[in-house]
């Protein structure tokens, strides 16, 4: 990552990317690694044990191999975060092994499969909500607590809790996502807020990150494309001209990662990819900058026709 003048700037750093196996924790883990941090990278879909209740192909080795494929170092380990004695073993681990632990990112969910757009509260599955809810803030509180007295007294650290949506757009209710999911994210955004207060005579920044519409790899295969194919889709859906690769917010949590002082004014904030590439100059794989969220607000949402113009 020279181009994007990151280099190997986290070398010497520790990270742990809970969350990791696929989407914006996969690519986050992986670059963190290719700028030079060891990386501990966990996920509960394993060759081992088999796929977690997500039931999907992609497994925590995986990510351990495109970690690894960047000439970097770290493991990729299976471990659910719901487990309290099994999150406190990481961290555990992570101080032997490393003495120290300067970045956590916060990616655990695992909720998609008890999502339920069109329900309201009363309708809604109440096991699979309540279940959402365990999985999309239980886990981040949990991993937080057991990991930050290892980050504090590392000194200088990061923990980026990761979202889907910006403050503003998320500050009405996402009618269109169901009750659980709007709840699951407001839930994010509120941990890292008052973390950010309670973190602040000390040194370490809380703050929350949200990617736009990202190209995961159940997005690629929801639409029968590829990362190369990818505007294949606009036939179907043409505001997926806005999308992003899960790389583009994992460039840019590199370079918060890499600006200890420079962040302590996001402290608290939802910075979006496009906020995070504005401010460290990166970019997407193609070269480009998408502004999903402006996009969102001015294209998308009013109903306007599909363009990319001044928005990539």
């Amino acid at each position: 990552m020279e181009e994007h003048g990151v280099g190997h700037s986290l070398q010497g750093k520790v990270a742990l990317v809970a969350g990791a196996t696929r989407g914006a924790g996969r690519a986050i883990a992986v670059e963190l690694c290719r700028a030079g941090a060891f990386v501990y990278a966990t996920g509960r879909s394993s060759r081992s044990t088999g796929p977690s209740d997500m039931d999907r192909p992609e497994t925590i080795e995986e990510t351990g191999e495109l970690m690894l494929a960047t000439g970097g170092e770290g493991v990729a380990l299976r471990v659910d975060h719901l487990d309290v004695a099994a999150v406190a073993g990481l961290i555990a681990r992570i101080e032997a092994e490393r003495g120290r632990l300067d970045v956590l990112v916060n990616d655990i969910f695992g909720g998609h499969k008890y999502t339920q757009w069109d329900k309201k509260l009363w309708e809604h599955d109440l096991a699979g909500g309540l279940y959402m809810l365990r999985m999309g803030a239980h886990t981040h509180l949990i991993t937080s607590a057991k990991a930050l007295p290892l980050i504090l007294r590392t000194g200088d650290g990061l923990i980026v809790e990761m979202t889907d949506g910006t403050s503003e757009y998320n500050k009405a209710f996402r009618r269109n996502v169901g009750f659980y999911y709007d709840l699951v994210k407001a839930n994010v955004e509120r941990i890292a807020l008052a973390l950010a207060a309670e973190l602040e005579d000390e040194s370490c920044t809380a703050v929350a990150v949200t990617p736009g519409w990202m190209r995961s790899e159940q997005m690629l295969e929801d639409f029968g494309v590829t990362e190369e194919t990818w505007r294949e889709a606009l036939a179907h859906e043409p505001h997926f001209c806005i999308s992003e690769t899960p790389t583009y917010v994992a460039r840019g949590i590199v370079a918060l990662a890499a600006d200890p002082t420079g962040r302590r004014q996001y402290a608290g904030q939802v910075l979006s990819s496009a906020d995070l590439a504005r401010i460290y100059g990166v970019t997407d794989i193609d070269g480009t900058q998408p502004d999903c969220w402006r996009y969102t607000v001015e294209v998308q949402d009013p109903g306007l026709p599909a363009t990319e113009v001044g928005y990539r």
